[in-house]
């Protein structure tokens, strides 16, 4: 992680690539206050799937049906 001036970011723009393919990451700043960071869209961490979230979920005993129409007649 690199940081970066926003004056030094606007020398850099024309080359901003090559920047971020050899440091990875950069973090902006403006009077030595970080402002944003930049990041190559390649390393972006993926989601995992709902699917395999809800595998990972023990079963309900009884369906959720059964707990909102307990809930809808308790009221």
């Amino acid at each position: 992680m690199k940081q970066v001036s926003i004056r030094d970011v606007r020398s850099v723009l024309s080359h901003l690539d090559d920047v971020l393919a050899a440091e990875g990451e950069l973090v902006i700043t403006r009077h030595g206050i970080p402002i944003a960071r930049l990041l190559p869209v390649g390393r972006a961490a993926s989601m995992p799937s709902h699917a395999d979230f809800r595998k990972t979920m023990p079963r309900l005993r009884t369906g959720s049906e059964v707990a909102v129409r307990a809930d809808r007649d308790g009221r």
